[in-house]
């Protein structure tokens, strides 16, 4: 493919962005780039060394910069690497292979060995959330504990219907399509978040979506998974059905919990000391 992103000039200006949010990460940290089968994989690593590792996969059209404040509670007790997903909004390969193959697991295989990590928890967002379970079904062994946000793959909705008619209105109606899913911004939200928001507006209004839908995974995959899994969910997702995923997993996951956020969509807010809690339960730190 030759990018993701509709023009190099917003490409440019995007990544320009993002390298100065990089240049102010709230906490002490290493960038690295890791080769990979699919391209190099850009990750933020912080947090004590020897801690136990959490890897962080964030959601469509997005970035590490997504994490900045919650990685401050979990990197007090936990060694976490922020990836960049491939074919995404940040600075790793704009690599898409095709998700009904084993090539992103492969990927994430690269990466940890790339990070010398043998066994990691993961905390998941959105797509970030498919690609933890997509991964932990092909490799167990290498799955510690897991943290679902909004998964995609259980119980997806086809927001196509309505957001394909708003989407051909232009910038009015990528807007509409955006407040929908994540809900209108508060109007006491404070000056950085909103420049956050307008630059991740950005970035859905320049990319290239992707075309192809994450396949489902089956009743028969979810109970095979034999590990600590905590699932956060929006009460009014548009993009899922919160109540049809809640009911899957507490029907299929032996170790499950689940939390429905009140009144949220497909954006939770802050849920980084709810996620401390579980971690630390399951794994120490």
């Amino acid at each position: 493919m030759t990018g993701v992103y509709k023009s190099e000039t917003i490409e440019k200006w995007v990544h320009d962005k993002y390298r100065r949010y990089l240049a102010h990460w709230p906490v002490a940290n290493e960038q690295l780039f890791i080769p990979t089968r699919e391209g190099e994989t850009f990750v933020v690593a912080c947090g004590p060394i020897d801690a136990p590792p959490v890897i962080l996969l964030h959601g469509t059209m997005a970035m590490t910069a997504m994490w900045m404040r919650e990685l401050v509670t979990w990197a007090e007790h936990f060694r976490v690497y922020a990836l960049d997903i491939i074919g995404d909004a940040g600075l790793s390969a704009p690599s898409r292979p095709s998700m009904a193959s084993k090539a992103h697991a492969l990927w994430l295989e690269d990466v940890m060995q790339g990070l010398n990590i043998q066994k990691s928890s993961f905390v998941g967002l959105s797509l970030g959330g498919w690609l933890a379970l997509d991964f932990v079904i092909r490799r167990p062994d290498r799955v510690a504990s897991l943290v679902l946000m909004t998964p995609g793959g259980i119980a997806d909705r086809n927001i196509l219907v309505w957001a394909l008619p708003l989407l051909l209105l232009g910038s009015w109606g990528a807007r509409k399509v955006r407040e929908r899913i994540v809900g209108r911004s508060p109007a006491d939200m404070p000056e950085e978040a909103r420049e956050f928001l307008k630059f991740s507006g950005a970035i859905f209004k320049g990319m290239r979506p992707r075309t192809e839908k994450p396949p489902p995974f089956t009743d028969e995959q979810l109970a095979a998974l034999a590990i600590p899994v905590y699932v956060l969910l929006g009460e009014q997702d548009v993009t899922m059905d919160s109540q049809a995923i809640k009911q899957r997993i507490e029907r299929n996951v032996a170790q499950s919990e689940l939390g429905i956020i009140p009144g949220a969509r497909h954006y939770l807010g802050d849920q980084s000391e709810p996620i401390l809690d579980f971690l630390q339960r399951v794994n120490g730190g």
